[in-house]
């Protein structure tokens, strides 16, 4: 099966800086997409620091012991392991930006959303925290894949409020969880096996806050892959978006 990644990000019509960072690596089936947060482009800082230690630590050779156990217990399934790895290696993230805010008092409450896709022969493995997203286009049909990490969310799932509404909420984005600024995180974590023609979808909330579920399926609609990343950022812009716009695409060929 044959990969190809590509990605775009804008820093949009309001910021002065754009606090998104994204990666790809081809070889190693890794891709990124981080959205940072902190005054004095202190949320660039956490979003870049996220993405480098979370790729140097699924690609270092050592196996820490931390990610050979699975719930108290070993576990032969390399999908197992690989989620857990994933799992230390947001934390060590974690780690590594409070450290960094400890240090220098100017980023201070710096923090960051995290979506990863590590994608090892038929399978895709994902890990998030925060409120950026990944979805699956398969056949013709768009699938979200991530559920966000936000009081807004909460309160949809707990049935108190509607999607529709929770749209118009000003504070949709405050984060129950976050990289760095909220400690140890759990994220959310699955595998899923891959289909010729599968396209998967990582993204900031500056792509999503515009643009709904369907908007995006019909947009991907008979899309190249090539053409998606400029395609989406665009529409997200000139629907409106007042956030950095990052899209990064995965087909499976």
């Amino acid at each position: 099966m044959k990969l190809v990644a590509l990605a775009r990000t804008d820093v949009g019509p309001v910021r002065e800086h754009n606090e998104d960072s994204l990666l790809i690596d081809l070889d190693q089936g890794i891709f990124v997409v981080a959205d940072g947060m902190g005054g004095h482009a202190a949320g660039e800082v956490a979003s870049q620091m996220a993405t480098e230690t979370v790729h140097r630590t699924l690609t270092e050779m050592a196996d820490p012991e931390e990610t050979r156990l699975v719930r108290d217990h070993e576990t032969e399934d390399p999908a197992d392991v690989l989620r857990e790895r994933l799992r230390y290696a947001m934390n060590q993230a974690s780690i590594r930006i409070r450290r960094e805010a400890e240090a220098r008092p100017e980023t201070r409450g710096m923090g960051t959303t995290l979506v990863v896709l590590v994608i090892d022969g038929e399978q895709a493995h994902l890990a998030h925290v925060g409120d950026s997203r990944a979805y699956l286009y398969r056949n013709g049909r768009l699938i979200r894949l991530t559920r966000d990490h936000t009081v807004v969310q909460q309160e949809i799932d707990a049935g108190r409020l509607t999607p529709e509404l929770a749209r118009l909420l000003p504070h949709k984005h405050i984060l129950t969880q976050s990289v760095g600024f909220h400690g140890p995180v759990e994220p959310d974590t699955t595998t899923r096996w891959i289909e010729r023609g599968d396209i998967f979808l990582l993204c900031s909330d500056g792509m999503t806050d515009p643009l709904e579920d369907d908007q995006i399926g019909r947009l991907m609609e008979g899309t190249r892959v090539e053409d998606l990343p400029e395609k989406l950022v665009t529409e997200a812009l000139r629907a409106g978006s007042e956030d950095n716009v990052t899209v990064l695409v995965v087909g499976a060929r």
